[in-house]
């Protein structure tokens, strides 16, 4: 079992940034593949960004190549995602997770934090 808290969301200006945290516990953190994902308003849940197990690779969607940044820190069981030049349609709520392949698709990811709001406001 691998237990994941997500903090850092809140209200920001379009424009401007949020660095959301993802803190694990329980299994192992570096055996895992980790990603964000996010769910907007009356939309699907959808990939944002995802590290290998030594945060060598990165794969970010499309729509936040440029401005977001994931990274990780073994050490800590920690998780980052830094988000800057946000826009209103990156409101959503973001989940952190945990999976075993290296993958986009959301049902590989075994573990699922409660995720946090982000609103970004025009």
């Amino acid at each position: 079992q691998v237990q994941l808290v997500e903090s850092g969301g809140g209200l920001v200006q379009a424009g401007g940034s949020l660095r959301l945290s993802c803190a694990a516990s329980g299994r192992t953190f570096s055996m895992y593949v980790m990603g964000w994902f996010r769910q907007a308003p009356g939309k699907e849940r959808e990939f944002v960004a995802a590290i290998t197990r030594s945060g060598g690779t990165v794969d970010y969607a499309d729509s936040v190549k440029g401005r977001f940044t994931i990274s990780r820190d073994n050490a800590k069981n920690t998780l980052w995602l830094q988000m800057n030049s946000l826009k209103t349609e990156d409101t959503a709520v973001y989940y952190c997770a945990v999976g075993r392949t290296w993958t986009r698709g959301e049902s590989e990811y075994d573990y699922w934090g409660q995720g946090t709001q982000v609103t970004v406001a025009s």
